[in-house]
């Protein structure tokens, strides 16, 4: 059946199996407070002065049974503002806990995002809207409850710049200004400034994160602990079957596998989530929740984005896979009143840890080219990763060069070869010295071989890297090139970027300049190298 093509956002259909199954906050009372016995609070998004529509994700649109006509209609910008609720809409803020850089938080929730329900496309698929930026809730603590252009511009692109990488992760359908100024201090260093105002309607099948049951099982609350995770399963998670203790087991495996393909798919393109809080891990294995994130440039596994975590450095880029298993561990402490035994969900970490190594072992081989994993190539991804971390050595670009480098003639470093080849992945020429280059050139020689021993044909091994290995990602002094026009009214740049990064594998010769690595100007300007937490 082909898809509809509404034109109109009241057109959509919203199912409230959510709100309708589980228990609400019975107060309505919208002030920063503890929450109990609830998954989440009803709460209407704040009006705003005069929201405008900065940008609107056309492929979001299409999944939503949307034309593309539907952002031009005068209700769009209101209601993805938080001006105006549609009758089909119920509006609420859920509910949860979390640990922030290993320390339990207490009681977290959704303290400046509201859902507006469910909406259900002509395939029956879920897709929950959420605003972020709307306003205070129950969970909002000392903050306002809102957004500022800079971050939810990061948010509204990330989303679906990872969308088109392959990776797992939360959408975004609009970016609205509401009209209005927020203060923020970006450094937490007592210089606070007005920024515009900002809300950015984000899209999942669901939103539930593992906080969602932390919260309950610290608060002793097991019914409903047992109810959000039969919810969970019967809506998201169907093809378990109906629930049970054995399904609950069937299901905390099933959390560790979609965790292992989203961290691994972020090792592959050299993401940085930054906040990796277990109140910021989705249940769907979805990347959630973009504040300090950023993408690998120059290739040091040590590295994290966010200025909070510049000395512990818990979420650097290496430590990601450890700590997404760590945070499962406390998903399973969470649920294990609900199966009394910790054996099998002992049993299903062990497994998220071999599958985790056998998945990230064949994707380092894919991204060289070959189809398989081998010692040979084990030792070949080793020392590869050495030579990137000797010399500042950007990694996408690096991949995308070695892609390029013709293995059918001898190298000849005497020539310059390598040094034409590798030069655009370079950050410090004067770090190459004659030892780098002659191990880069036995590295290559030992490569070359690896390749003819597979039998890989040029053009294949060229072809199969280049589906792997992206040549453009959303880095972070382009985004801060687009923030800074967006904050002046010109939006040329983001449209640009959202244009070429929907086709991240692509060479796109008239996008060359997205593809170079990071300025040296933007090596430490705030907002391209490190950012807060703060929004």
């Amino acid at each position: 059946m082909p898809a509809p093509t509404l034109t109109r956002l009241d057109q959509l259909k919203f199912d409230h199996r959510f709100v309708e199954t589980l228990p609400a906050d019975p107060s309505l009372e919208n002030r920063s407070r503890p929450v109990r016995n609830a998954c989440f609070s009803f709460v209407d998004p704040t009006p705003v002065s005069n929201p405008s529509l900065v940008a609107c994700s056309a492929e979001m649109l299409r999944e939503l049974d949307l034309d593309e006509s539907a952002c031009h209609d005068a209700g769009f910008v209101q209601v993805l503002s938080g001006n105006r609720l549609l009758p089909q809409m119920r509006s609420y803020a859920t509910c949860y806990g979390g640990h922030q850089f290993g320390q339990w938080a207490g009681q977290l929730g959704d303290g400046r995002a509201i859902l507006l329900g469910d909406v259900v496309n002509h395939g029956g698929q879920r897709w929950s809207l959420q605003l972020k930026g709307a306003g205070p809730t129950p969970y909002s603590r000392r903050a306002d409850g809102l957004a500022v252009l800079r971050s939810s511009l990061r948010e509204f692109v990330c989303s679906e710049a990872m969308h088109h990488l392959g990776v797992p992760t939360t959408r975004a359908l609009s970016l609205v200004l509401t009209g209005e100024s927020v203060v923020r201090d970006m450094f937490y260093d007592g210089n606070p400034r007005h920024e515009p105002g900002a809300v950015v309607c984000r899209v999942a099948p669901s939103f539930t994160r593992f906080g969602n049951f932390q919260i309950l099982t610290a608060q002793q609350d097991f019914e409903t602990l047992q109810r959000l995770l039969d919810y969970t399963i019967e809506t998201d998670f169907t093809h378990l079957g109906a629930p049970s203790r054995d399904v609950y087991i069937e299901w905390f495996n099933e959390v560790c596998s979609r965790t292992v393909e989203m961290i691994v798919h972020w090792m592959r393109v050299g993401f940085v989530h930054g906040v990796m809080n277990t109140d910021n891990m989705s249940v769907l294995g979805l990347t959630i929740d973009y504040g300090p994130y950023g993408w690998l440039e120059d290739y040091d596994p040590d590295w994290t984005p966010n200025t909070t975590d510049a000395n512990g450095r818990r979420y650097r880029f290496g430590h990601q896979p450890m700590i997404a298993q760590w945070n499962l561990v406390q998903l399973a402490e969470a649920i294990l009143p609900l199966i009394g035994d910790s054996v099998p969900l002992e049993q299903a970490l062990e497994r998220y840890h071999d599958d985790f190594v056998r998945e990230y072992d064949r994707m380092m081989a894919a991204k060289l080219g070959f189809d398989h994993y081998s010692d040979a190539i084990a030792s070949l991804v080793k020392d590869q990763l050495s030579l990137m971390a000797r010399v500042e050595t950007d990694m996408t670009l690096f991949y995308r060069a070695l892609a390029d480098l013709d293995l059918t003639g001898r190298t000849e470093i005497d020539g310059g070869y390598l040094a034409r080849v590798f030069k655009p992945a370079w950050y410090r020429e004067e770090q190459l010295d004659e030892k780098y280059l002659r191990d880069l050139y036995h590295w290559i020689e030992y490569y070359r071989n690896c390749a003819h021993l597979s039998g890989l044909k040029e053009r294949d091994r060229r072809a199969a890297m280049n589906r792997i290995n992206p040549k453009y990602v959303f880095r972070n002094y382009l985004a801060q090139q687009a923030i800074d026009q967006a904050e002046q009214g010109e939006y040329d740049l983001l449209h640009d970027l959202m244009k070429v990064l929907k086709q991240p594998y692509d060479e796109q010769p008239e996008m060359e300049r997205f593809a170079e690595k990071r300025p040296e100007w933007a090596r430490h300007r705030a907002g391209c190298s490190m950012l807060s937490c703060s929004s």
